[in-house]
């Protein structure tokens, strides 16, 4: 894949007009609100497993409307200590997968939380196991145009809300420090990412990895690979409906809860990525309300850093735990 988009020195100051919905922030705090009001307490059980330094449990708690999401919790074994934590979202299509599939941050000492993404996890890796009990009307296959006509309806809406309770969740657990959470996602799960840091207060850091879910009118013009093109697909056949998918789409932009966010980020990007084109990551980490770094992966398509990225993330997010020196008097 060519470069296809705009060259560095023009991405470093891509700031782009987003629509924006002058009732965004009153949707969402209706949205957290319902959901928290209609929480019960997670169910969290120790599972069997031949991982000798780590402890597995598989928690169900309650996201949107009060549905039950699931999550792999994994710690290092043996301690009691409060621990940082780290949620992770997926990509678009997958599950949870199995617990021995992400031990990283585990091993490296932190309380690890993968949360399950709503009626996914056909699409690749190991599976997932939670529904999506709510229905749409006529979308097009994929999950980007169920219940496109109208924001109390999308799709993401319930998405966004679970990973916003997957954060509650791991801060009410016993051997988690509260104040010390930090999420991050590649794909989709960096957009989910990007959707918490603007949705909870508290967060350490952010670190959104290739992410998608940003900049959506950009990058439905602009990729031909899906998942963008199911709304391509899905606006071919409502031709008339644009002006209404737009508007729902702008409820659930990156861009507009990174203007949002208190904590700081560690974005990644390719420079050869068709599935999230970089100008749309772009203007979502230039707009970040707080600091924000980004790493480029110049001849790297949707795949990004992989291994060599998550030392990267894992000193980011030492340096954000580190304690703050005091200025000199």
């Amino acid at each position: 894949m060519p470069r296809f988009d705009l060259p560095l020195e023009q991405l470093r100051s891509y700031r782009p007009e987003v629509a924006e919905p002058a009732d965004f922030d009153a949707f969402w705090q209706r949205t957290i609100a319902e959901s928290r009001a209609l929480a019960t307490a997670p169910e969290v059980r120790r599972v069997d497993s031949p991982l000798a330094n780590v402890e597995v449990y598989d928690v169900t708690f309650s996201g949107f409307g009060g549905d039950p999401v699931s999550a792999w919790l994994i710690l290092p074994a043996g301690g009691r200590e409060p621990l940082p934590a780290v949620v992770e979202y997926v990509g678009y299509g997958g599950g949870r997968g199995l617990p021995h599939e992400r031990l990283a941050w585990a091993s490296a000492g932190y309380a690890y939380l993968r949360m399950d993404t709503r009626g996914q996890g056909g699409g690749w890796g190991t599976g997932g196991s939670t529904a999506d009990p709510h229905g749409s009307g006529g979308a097009t296959p994929g999950f980007m145009t169920r219940g496109i006509a109208h924001p109390d309806d999308y799709y993401y809406r319930r998405v966004f809300t679970d990973a916003v309770r997957a954060v509650d969740t791991v801060r009410e657990l016993d051997r988690v420090d509260a104040a010390r959470v930090a999420v991050t996602g590649a794909s989709q799960g960096g957009g989910i990412a990007i959707a918490a840091a603007g949705l909870c207060d508290g967060l350490v850091a952010v670190m959104p990895d290739v992410p998608f879910l940003c900049h959506f009118e950009r990058a439905v013009g602009l990729t031909e690979r899906d998942p963008y093109q199911e709304i391509v697909r899905y606006l071919a056949v409502h031709r008339d409906a644009g002006e209404t998918v737009f508007r729902t789409l702008s409820y659930f932009d990156g861009v507009n809860f990174g203007r949002r966010a208190t904590a700081p980020a560690l974005f990644s990007v390719a420079h050869m990525d068709a599935v999230c084109p970089p100008s749309t990551v772009y203007a979502a980490k230039n707009t970040w309300a707080a600091h924000a770094d980004i790493t480029d992966y110049h001849f790297n398509g949707h795949e990004g850093g992989e291994g060599l990225h998550w030392p990267r993330q894992a000193a980011f997010l030492a340096a954000q735990l580190a304690p703050q020196e005091a200025p000199a008097s």
